[in-house]
């Protein structure tokens, strides 16, 4: 069949990559030395390890001939876009990258890199503030232009900073401040 009768679902038309957010509109990409050194890793993983396995996979299927039809070949070509797109993204990501060492604060003031434990009506909880690359809202890793980081960013351990989101404000207590 002919490539004008087939939709291509992954087609290779940008960077854009859906699990990670866009950068906020400063452009700043601000990131702990240890989501930057996994950014690292995961690149290097993939343009040392993962590439070149499906490159030898994909020569492989298509020494056999008919490529139509071969699972091997089509299914590797889709994975060296996927791949391709993921470096490219991780290049522009790591180029854009401004480090932010925060290890060895003293200080009652929250930061970029901060852990703090708040206090609400619903309990209380411990957020990290991080760059928009590492977050995980599960271990309570938080986006520093998050609405939570945006409300704590420069209160101070004992302040009380209203959280402004879509299902309303809701007040904060700071209850500790740290640095690690």
């Amino acid at each position: 069949m002919s490539k004008a009768f087939v939709k291509e679902e992954d087609s290779d038309g940008g960077d854009e990559d859906l699990q990670s957010p866009p950068l906020p509109p400063s452009g700043k990409n601000y990131i702990t030395p240890a989501g930057y050194a996994r950014l690292e890793a995961e690149l290097r993983k993939l343009v040392e390890v993962e590439r070149p396995e499906v490159v030898k996979t994909v020569a492989w299927a298509a020494s056999l001939g008919d490529r139509s039809e071969n699972a091997d070949y089509i299914y590797g070509k889709r994975r060296l876009r996927e791949i391709d797109r993921r470096v490219r993204f991780l290049i522009k990501r790591l180029e854009n990258a401004e480090i932010v060492r925060s290890a060895g604060r003293d200080t009652d003031q929250i930061f970029f890199g901060a852990t703090v434990r708040v206090k609400s009506a619903s309990g209380e909880r411990t957020v990290t503030i991080v760059g928009v690359d590492e977050t995980d809202p599960a271990k309570g890793h938080v986006s520093w232009i998050s609405p939570i980081a945006k409300a704590l960013l420069k209160a101070r351990e004992g302040d009380t900073v209203v959280l402004r989101s879509p299902s309303g404000e809701e007040p904060l207590e700071i209850m500790e401040v740290n640095y690690q």
